[in-house]
C-alpha cells in the first residue's frame, strides 16, 4: 500500500530503524533517533544496491517519488544511479576547484610573498567585495568577458571607477595564472582594454617654485608641536618619501654610522635605500633619545605598538595655514622630483631611483637598489644644503660642495618663473 503524509507523521520512532514502503523499492528509513530518510533499494549488475534520496520533511514525498522515478529512468538506460551521483559529485568539487574564486585565492597567496603587504590586503578586498559574489563560484574557463564587464559596470556605477580598473587588472593577473596552470585558455579582462570610463585622476598639490617652498620650510621649522611631530615635519621634505612610509619608518632600518635608511618601498615591494643628508641625520639624532627604544621612528602619541597617523603631517600643515589645495604630504614628492630636475639639474634616472620607482634598463629589467647611490647620495646631500638655503636664505658651509651646481644663494635669486602652485595628477611619477 503506497504512503502517505499522515501515516509519515504518525509513525513514531522505536528501538531499532524502521522501513515504510512506497513501492518500486522506495520507502522512508525511520531512525531510532527520530530522523527520516529516503532510500531506494535497486539491482544493478546483479547486486542488491541503496541511493539516498534527501531527508524528510525536507524532501516531501511527492518530491521523493520524482526523484524516484528520474533514478528508474538512469538505471533503464544501463547506467548505475549511484555511480553516477559520484560521477557528478567528483565533477562538482573540480569546478569549485577551478572556480575563478578558487584560483584566484592561489594566485592572491602567491603575489603576497612578493607584493606589499598594502597591496596584497587591497588586491584581497576588491577580489572578496567586488569580483567573487558574482563569478567567484563560475569556471574560470567559462567566464566571458561580457560577463565580467557586467560586474566591473557594477562599481562603475556606484562611482568606484578606479576600482573597476584595478579590478580588471587583478582579474586578468587570475586568468593569467589560470592559464599558466592549465585550467583556462584565454584571458577575458583583456578583451576590455577600453571598455571602462576613465577614472579621474587623483591630484596631489605641491608647490613647486622656490619662492613658494622657502616660506613652507620655514613653517614647518618654526612649527609648535611635539618633538616626534615636528621632526617628521623637518625630514618629510628632505627625504621626500611617501608619506605612508615615512611615517612607518622604524629605527632598526636606520643607520646613523652609514647613514642609510634601508625599507622595502610600499608600492614596488621592492628594496629601497635613502642616503641620509647630515641635516637628515641631525634631526634623527637628536629624535633618538626620545624613541629610539621603540619600534617606530615616529610613534603613535595615542598609545604603543603604532606608528603615528597618516593625516598627521597634513593636519599640522592645515594648522599652519597651508590648505589641502596648495600642499599634501605626498607633495614634498613633487617638490623634489621638479626642483632636482629643473633648478638643480640633477639627472632624472637618479631622482626616479630616489623616489623609489620602478625603473628599468633598456632591457626592460628592474635596477637593484644600489644602483647610481654613490650619485644619489650626492644629490641628496645637495637637495638639502639647497633646501636649507631657502629657509635660511644664507648660504651655509655645506652649499659650498654643491657649487658646481650653481643653486642660488636665495630665494630671490631662483629662477625667475612666475610663481605657482603646481598640481601633479595621481599618475604622475612622483606617487
Amino acid at each position: 500500500m503506497p504512503l502517505s503524509d499522515a501515516a509519515i507523521r504518525r509513525t513514531k520512532p522505536l528501538g531499532k530503524p524502521q522501513r515504510l514502503f512506497d513501492g518500486g523499492g522506495l520507502y522512508l528509513e525511520v531512525a531510532p533517533s527520530g530522523g527520516k530518510l529516503w532510500r531506494w533499494k535497486y539491482r544493478y549488475a546483479g547486486k542488491e544496491k541503496r541511493l539516498a534520496l534527501g531527508t524528510y520533511p525536507e524532501v516531501s514525498l511527492a518530491e521523493a517519488r520524482i526523484k524516484h522515478v528520474d533514478a528508474r529512468k538512469v538505471l533503464s538506460s544501463g547506467i548505475d544511479p549511484g555511480e553516477q551521483r559520484k560521477v557528478e559529485k567528483l565533477t562538482r568539487m573540480g569546478r569549485s576547484e577551478n572556480s575563478f574564486g578558487a584560483i584566484a585565492l592561489e594566485m592572491l597567496a602567491m603575489r603576497a610573498k612578493k607584493n606589499a603587504k598594502s597591496t596584497a590586503v587591497r588586491n584581497s578586498r576588491i577580489v572578496e567585495k567586488d569580483l567573487n559574489p558574482y563569478i567567484g563560484d563560475r569556471p574560470v574557463a567559462e567566464v566571458s568577458a561580457v560577463e565580467l564587464l557586467a560586474v566591473l559596470r557594477k562599481m562603475e556605477k556606484r562611482g568606484a571607477v578606479e576600482t573597476a580598473h584595478r579590478a580588471r587588472g587583478i582579474a586578468g593577473m587570475v586568468f593569467r595564472y589560470a592559464i599558466a596552470t592549465g585550467r583556462a585558455e584565454r584571458n577575458p579582462a583583456a578583451d576590455l582594454i577600453g571598455a571602462l570610463e576613465s577614472p579621474q585622476t587623483e591630484h596631489f598639490a605641491s608647490l613647486t617654485e622656490p619662492a613658494q617652498v622657502a616660506p613652507l620650510l620655514r613653517a614647518l621649522w618654526g612649527y609648535d608641536g611635539s618633538a616626534v611631530v615636528c621632526s617628521a615635519l623637518k625630514l618629510a621634505p628632505v627625504l621626500f618619501a611617501r608619506p605612508g612610509e615615512l611615517r612607518a619608518a622604524r629605527w632598526e632600518d636606520i643607520d646613523l654610522d652609514t647613514r642609510e635608511w634601508r625599507y622595502t618601498a610600499t608600492k614596488t615591494g621592492t628594496p629601497h635605500i635613502v642616503p641620509l643628508a647630515d641635516q637628515a641625520v641631525e634631526v634623527l639624532r637628536e629624535l633618538q633619545p626620545l624613541t629610539g627604544r621603540g619600534g617606530y621612528v615616529f610613534p603613535s602619541l595615542q598609545g604603543k605598538g603604532r606608528p603615528m597617523s597618516e593625516n598627521t603631517i597634513n593636519a599640522a600643515m592645515r594648522r599652519m595655514g597651508f590648505d589641502s589645495k596648495t600642499m599634501t604630504g605626498h607633495g614634498f614628492r613633487a617638490m623634489a622630483r621638479t626642483i632636482l630636475d629643473e633648478v638643480l639639474g640633477f639627472r632624472p634616472d637618479y631622482i626616479e631611483h630616489q623616489l623609489a620607482h620602478a625603473v628599468r634598463d633598456p632591457n626592460g629589467r628592474a635596477y637593484n637598489r644600489t644602483a647610481h647611490l654613490a650619485e644619489r647620495r650626492k644629490m641628496m646631500q645637495a637637495w638639502a644644503d639647497y633646501l636649507d638655503v631657502l629657509r635660511t636664505g644664507q648660504i651655509v658651509p655645506s652649499v659650498a660642495r654643491t657649487s658646481r651646481l650653481n643653486i642660488p644663494a636665495t630665494p630671490d635669486v631662483a629662477p625667475a618663473k612666475k610663481a605657482r602652485t603646481t598640481i601633479l595628477g595621481g599618475s604622475n611619477s612622483t606617487r
